[in-house]
């Protein structure tokens, strides 16, 4: 279902492009957030959720973060803020790929969605920070946790303390962006990406993807209760077998 501010497309029977169309540069209204959330959770529902693409409208702007006309109005900011922080928790869960082509300024909480990301495409005109401290606000706690785990804490204090925005450039040498394809192409780039990570088994894909998102506060027994719990999971499942029979066929036919 498309809204005004939310357009969906359908690729194929497993993947779907997101559009954050919002003039002028796709800020996040709280609005927006819940057409976006809705979304998520209608796709988590299905038997097997879609891989997304998310990208922005235009040429110039992926996100450039929340409206901040919204800010004026104190009750509204806050309650912004929880859908929004509550949105990142969603993406973060999501047991399907994300993929987000970042066609141009990705900043606050544009940033914060593409650092949630499973993987990330950007055109070399695509900027990306976190401005906030020059704005008088400041990004989600869990933005600012997810870039100090992404990138380390020495580059997300930089970046959040300065609140410069940096090059895609730049952006990939510090990882908080996977790939750098030509304008005209981040959007096809970032589909055929999501495809081929649609095409992994999704046991395994959502057990790699939970384990990376607790891990850091688990303990060792549990990680260790987890590695079992996925075992016995994937060792029963009919495709991860098969896969082991074509790895165990391919390498009898090499030694032979």
């Amino acid at each position: 279902m498309n809204t005004d501010e939310l357009i969906l497309t359908n690729i194929n029977a497993n993947l779907v492009q997101l559009t954050i169309k919002r003039p002028p540069a796709n800020a996040l209204s709280e609005t927006l957030i819940a057409a976006l959330m809705s979304t998520f959770s209608r796709f988590s529902r299905q038997s097997v959720p879609p891989g997304v693409v998310l990208t922005g409208a235009g040429e110039k702007f992926f996100c450039a973060g929340g409206d901040i006309n919204e800010v004026a109005n104190h009750e509204l900011a806050v309650s912004r803020m929880e859908a929004f922080s509550a949105f990142l928790c969603q993406i973060e869960q999501y047991p399907g790929p994300l993929v987000c082509a970042v066609n141009g300024y990705a900043v606050g909480a544009g940033f914060e969605i593409v650092l949630h990301a499973d993987y990330v495409v950007a055109s070399p005109e695509s900027r990306l920070g976190f401005p906030e401290i020059n704005h008088g606000l400041l990004p989600a706690a869990k933005g600012m946790r997810q870039a100090a785990s992404l990138l380390g804490y020495r580059a997300a204090r930089s970046l959040l303390f300065s609140g410069a925005l940096i090059s895609a450039e730049h952006a990939l040498t510090i990882g908080a962006v996977d790939a750098i394809s030509a304008r005209e192409d981040v959007l096809a780039q970032a589909i055929v990406q999501c495809g081929q990570l649609c095409d992994k088994d999704r046991q395994l894909f959502g057990a790699i993807k939970q384990t990376l998102r607790q891990s850091p506060q688990m303990t060792d027994d549990a990680l260790l209760q987890l590695t079992l719990s996925d075992l016995r999971g994937y060792l029963d499942n009919p495709k991860t077998a098969d896969a082991r029979a074509h790895f165990l066929t391919r390498n009898k036919k090499v030694e032979s």
